[in-house]
């Protein structure tokens, strides 16, 4: 029988003690399959009782989809404090800051895109959707398109296509080895730079 290792308890604050669960789980469920972490084991590798992980989340399945979630969202500090500078620079700033998050987290971003990929849960697709939305604004902010009202849905939809190539090139990157992480900055960041300044303006004005 495994003898499960109880972390030792520490008093914190809630929101710091719910982000240090969700840090667990986000490492547990990116280095195993979902069926095989139960809630025991993240509850003792964050050295907290089962009930405080139901109080924080309800049960496996909602801290599971609220792990996907905090994978996919790109965060706001990724478009935070850019420099009032050109778009290329901002945009690259962001770009560096996203592969620093997708490195840190590579077995649950990589866990995370396969679930998209699958295409066969409901919440998982809310979750994606979602997430597509937030890096669309992240990416207009960074390159000062946001205040873009002229087709902008098409330009909104060109960038939401860019992060479907830029989960494609993760995995190049992450899986197959064939991309280095600066390979992966300057396609990311030029491919974003040629659809706003190029690509786009062609699109409106046909």
């Amino acid at each position: 029988m495994r003898v499960q290792r109880q972390a030792p308890r520490r008093r914190m604050e809630p929101n710091a003690r719910r982000a240090e669960i969700l840090g667990v789980a986000r490492r547990l469920f990116g280095a195993k399959s979902y069926s095989t972490v139960s809630i025991a084991d993240i509850a003792a590798e964050a050295g907290v009782a089962r009930a405080l992980i139901s109080h924080y989340f309800g049960g496996k399945r909602q801290l599971y989809l609220e792990v996907v979630r905090q994978m996919m969202v790109v965060p706001a500090s990724v478009s935070a404090r850019l420099p009032p500078t050109t778009a290329e620079e901002r945009v690259s700033i962001c770009v560096d800051r996203w592969l620093e998050v997708v490195e840190s987290n590579r077995e649950m971003w990589l866990s995370a895109i396969g679930l998209e990929a699958l295409g066969n849960d409901p919440e998982i697709d809310r979750i994606m959707l979602e997430a597509d939305e937030i890096a669309t604004d992240r990416v207009l902010a960074a390159a000062m398109m946001a205040d873009v009202t002229d087709s902008r849905e098409k330009l909104r939809a060109m960038i939401r296509a860019h992060s479907s190539m830029l989960k494609a090139a993760s995995r190049e990157w992450l899986v197959r080895g064939t991309l280095s992480r600066s390979d992966l900055h300057v396609m990311l960041t030029r491919t974003v730079l040629h659809l706003v300044d190029t690509v786009f303006p062609a699109v409106r004005d046909k």
